[in-house]
């Protein structure tokens, strides 16, 4: 794994972890983590996808402004998907990724569906991790309730034991390692210490948010995805994407493929059985992308 900084548009300077061959000849795959999360949540995914038996290929995880190991924004302002759309594409830029997969976990696949609509020649596949063009009311309003708010722990046990009570009932599947695994990849370590990885103006986000009113919906810029295959993944206990919206989401685009992972709520961790049909699935863009190749030649 190789770590990388850039400059977004406006000088900020970004972070990006990069796994595998760069000049692999197999589609590379574009990481973009949710809200409040960073790089780290695709360790796993990445390694197992760049040394893959068969078609090992370059993977890129981004950290947003604000997150992980990148700056954090001048403006409070900047922390809206656009702006991190716009930094996600002057990121492949920089790394020379003029066409990728794109795999979104909650706010990254709404920046993934944006960047199908604004660069459709930049996106050839989304996967939409637990996320869809209608956001429950309700899962927003959990997600309200901790952004910015949560306790720094005093340790790394202490770390796992908050964010347990706060998703327990959403991934009942879980052991004792995963919550420590899962606080790992949630906090930093600080002087010994876990500290919040993401800026608390992130918090912000939700100010106009009233859940008492229709929460806007994006199934104009879904329907614009008619073309490019996508795959939705949703957890078993999901209060932000519901079986419903998967299900009109299925009836408005004509090649979509649905998964649920069992036991996980919002957003199920991509590892496991979950994991070989994202591979297999990414395998049949490959495809598909030689024989488009093979007929109109380098788009």
């Amino acid at each position: 794994m190789r770590e990388v900084f850039f400059s977004a548009a406006d000088g900020l300077a970004l972070f990006a972890r990069d796994y595998g061959d760069r000049i692999s000849p197999w589609l590379p795959v574009i990481c973009l983590p949710g809200l409040s999360r960073t790089s780290r949540d695709f360790d796993g995914l990445a390694r197992a996808l760049a040394a893959h038996r068969h078609r090992p290929r370059r993977v890129v995880a981004f950290d947003y402004r604000g997150r992980g190991r990148s700056a954090w924004a001048r403006d409070r302002e900047d922390y809206n998907p656009l702006t991190e759309m716009n930094d996600v594409l002057s990121g492949m830029a920089a790394l020379g990724i003029p066409r990728a997969i794109v795999i979104g976990t909650s706010r990254g696949g709404i920046i993934a569906m944006l960047m199908g609509v604004a660069r459709p020649a930049a996106v050839a596949a989304i996967v939409l991790n637990d996320v869809g063009p209608v956001l429950d009311a309700r899962g927003l309003a959990r997600i309200k309730a901790y952004i910015g708010r949560t306790p720094v722990p005093n340790d790394w046990a202490d770390a796992a034991n908050i964010q347990r009570r706060l998703h327990a009932s959403h991934f009942t599947a879980w052991q004792d390692a995963d919550w420590d695994a899962f606080a790992r990849a949630t906090y930093r370590e600080e002087d010994g210490r876990p500290q919040p990885d993401y800026d608390p103006a992130l918090a912000t986000t939700f100010a106009g948010v009233e859940f008492d009113r229709p929460i806007p919906a994006m199934w104009d810029e879904f329907r614009a995805l008619g073309h490019v295959p996508i795959l939705v993944v949703r957890g078993e206990h999901s209060d932000l994407l519901s079986p419903a919206t998967v299900t009109a989401m299925a009836d408005a685009h004509p090649d979509l493929q649905a998964e649920t992972v069992p036991g996980e709520g919002h957003p199920p961790l991509l590892r496991g059985p979950i994991l070989s049909r994202l591979s297999s699935c990414i395998t049949g863009v490959d495809g598909a992308e030689r024989v488009l190749q093979d007929m109109y030649g380098d788009y």
